[in-house]
């Protein structure tokens, strides 16, 4: 009798331990599973990128060079960049640099002397409030800050002088200073005794045709134009150098604004340009960005195009240089920066999907097509889901957020192994 209780007793603590080491198995499975399967997905997030790259570009313009004689010392009445109508005068040419001394001297004291017969003008003085003044103070100085983080330096003057303007209206107003008779009575007294040094100009030069003006050239002026734009090579482009000439008798050249050309040697194999494209232009000499669209892309090689771009936007920036670097952003659905759902490359797989449409004859028809997409996992399932690639990246896609169900949705899990990769 004891020994078949014995005997009873070993099997119930065998058959024990046999189905915790099986419960144990079944955990350590479920465990397994779990953690492997966490690891080969990533939730589809919203991320952003700039599809840009740096080139060496060069300038094609329609320029009109500008030579006087070379006799005497130029002094420019235009900025680099400046606009100029017909007989605007550019340019005057002094016998000595002591004259462009006195011309200097004179127009800094014939500009302060116009802000402060400005400041003592009647009229000023009896329109202004103390209350209004101090308005207009705190919007000068706030637009004051904006050009300057602009860059828009030639409002920044305009905006500057209005702002002398009324700090000193307000000083007079409040009785801080009494006036500025003795002051510009001092800046005439100047100026006479500088205009009896001064001498004639022994040459002017004047603007042919309403244009922009830079003062320099470089020899490019007939070479790179709208006329020659199909004798462009790549060859010609890398041959190009920013170089400036110094001819003693070069007075500048006149830039038709109305629209200008850049010229840049890409690798566009991936077909990455096309023709018509809107894209930006960003310039080491300048913080701006500027419109430009594709104009025309020559492939001489596999790997090496000739693309140039077109641009109508015009500033001072724009008549430094002939060649400078050019950062070329390229624009999705006219943004610069681009946002959509991040998918990892090795995440890609094509799959038929079956698609519903309706016929000539009303009737509803099936087909097949092949699609770019991922797979999610849903719970247990495992879903093809579709993409709608708008940005690629070096290791990884950017799909366009969609409302259909068949596309990607923000947070699917999106499965990395598991599936076979068909064939692209």
């Amino acid at each position: 009798m004891r020994f078949a209780r014995s005997e009873g007793s070993f099997m119930v603590k065998l058959l024990r331990n046999v189905v915790l080491v099986l419960l144990l198995i079944v955990f350590i499975s479920i465990v397994y599973n779990f953690r492997n399967r966490e690891s080969n997905t990533v939730s589809a997030l919203m991320a952003s990128s700039v599809s840009s790259k740096e080139y060496k570009g060069v300038f094609i313009r329609d320029e009109e060079m500008i030579l006087y004689s070379g006799n005497g010392v130029l002094s420019y009445n235009v900025a680099d960049g400046g606009k100029v109508g017909s007989d605007t005068v550019i340019a005057e040419a002094y016998p000595s640099d002591e004259q462009l001394s006195i011309k200097r001297q004179k127009s800094m004291l014939q500009k302060e002397l116009n802000i402060l017969e400005k400041i003592q003008n009647p009229g000023t003085l009896e329109s202004a409030q103390p209350a209004s003044i101090s308005e207009k103070i705190d919007e000068s100085y706030r637009s004051l800050i904006y050009f300057r983080d602009m860059g828009n330096y030639e409002e920044l003057k305009t905006v500057k002088d209005d702002l002398l303007v009324q700090l000193s209206t307000y000083q007079i107003m409040t009785d801080e200073v009494q006036g500025f008779d003795q002051k510009i009575s001092d800046i005439k007294s100047e100026i006479a005794k500088l205009d009896a040094k001064s001498l004639s100009p022994t040459e002017t030069v004047k603007a042919k045709r309403s244009a922009y003006f830079a003062s320099y050239i470089d020899g490019y002026e007939e070479e790179l134009s709208s006329k020659s734009l199909d004798k462009l090579t790549c060859d010609k482009i890398d041959e190009i150098t920013d170089k400036k000439s110094t001819a003693p008798n070069v007075v500048g050249k006149l830039i038709d604004g109305y629209g200008w050309y850049l010229a840049i040697v890409a690798d566009n194999s991936k077909k990455e340009y096309e023709i018509g494209n809107e894209v930006r232009l960003r310039f080491d000499s300048s913080a701006e960005s500027y419109p430009a669209v594709i104009y025309d892309i020559r492939d001489e090689k596999p790997d090496r195009s000739l693309i140039i771009i077109s641009c109508n936007k015009f500033n001072y920036e724009l008549v430094q240089h002939r060649a400078e670097i050019v950062e070329l952003i390229t624009l999705v659905n006219g943004m610069e920066k681009c946002e959509g759902l991040k998918v990892p490359r090795d995440a890609i797989r094509f799959a038929d999907v079956k698609e519903q449409y309706t016929d000539q004859n009303g009737m509803v028809q099936e087909k097949v097509k092949r699609e770019k997409g991922v797979y999610i996992r849903k719970g247990e399932q495992v879903l093809f889901k579709r993409i709608k690639v708008i940005f690629e990246g070096s290791n990884y896609v950017l799909s366009e957020v969609q409302d259909d169900p068949e596309y990607l949705a923000l947070y699917d899990d999106i499965m990395l192994e598991g599936v076979d990769k068909d064939d692209e």
